[in-house]
């Protein structure tokens, strides 16, 4: 469900029950996670798969031309369907991803991917159902949506390269964490598992 929260209230109680994680929130207390981003899911997950496993130059090239096919650059799921298979692949698409953008336009017209509003009334467990039931969305895509457009408050993407590099440099580790201990520490971040995330990707990126 969605529901307002404070990212200060969260910051504090993080900082209260993880000393490690403190002195991250210490070390970026200059820095404030975002608010989100209010996208629709339809084009929130088509651009997602347009994007995988390829350089982010290819990517946003091809998410241009396929954008380009739809009245007055707004995708949907009727106008996707009715574009021929060779306007999509003249776009960039492959193969796959052809057929995984055309199975997101089915189910959203199906209503297992909803609009905007019915989204936010599901809970996290049942949006992550839903969408990764489309081809080629997996549970990162899923968190992401989660994370920084739905705006949820305890999301934890322990499978994240990011997260675990965040994550090994916080409680000085050598080697990169298996998902499983992030998760066992992760307990102690509840209900805020988001913005500690967020914090790690911080502590990850000066890293790099």
């Amino acid at each position: 469900m969605q529901v307002a929260w404070d990212r200060s209230v969260a910051v504090e109680a993080l900082a209260r029950g993880d000393r490690r994680l403190a002195r991250v929130l210490t070390a970026h207390e200059s820095a404030v996670m975002p608010p989100p981003r209010r996208h629709d899911p339809f084009a929130y997950l088509l651009r997602a798969i347009v994007y995988q496993q390829i350089s982010g130059h290819a990517a946003r090239a091809i998410h241009g031309r396929l954008i380009d096919l739809f009245p007055r650059r707004r995708p949907n799921a009727a106008a996707l369907l009715a574009l021929p298979d060779a306007a999509l692949r003249a776009a960039g698409l492959s193969v796959g991803k052809m057929r995984s953008v055309r199975d997101l336009a089915e189910k959203r017209i199906a209503g297992v991917v909803p609009g905007r509003t019915r989204l936010e009334a599901l809970s996290d467990n049942e949006i992550m159902e839903r969408l990764t039931a489309v081809r080629g969305v997996g549970p990162w895509t899923v968190q992401m949506l989660l994370i920084f457009s739905l705006d949820r408050p305890d999301v934890l993407p322990d499978t994240d390269l990011g997260i675990r590099k965040g994550f090994a440099l916080a409680y000085g580790l050598d080697e990169l964490p298996p998902p499983a201990a992030i998760r066992a520490r992760a307990e102690r971040w509840r209900p805020w598992r988001s913005v500690a995330s967020w914090y790690l990707w911080r502590c990850a990126d000066d890293a790099a």
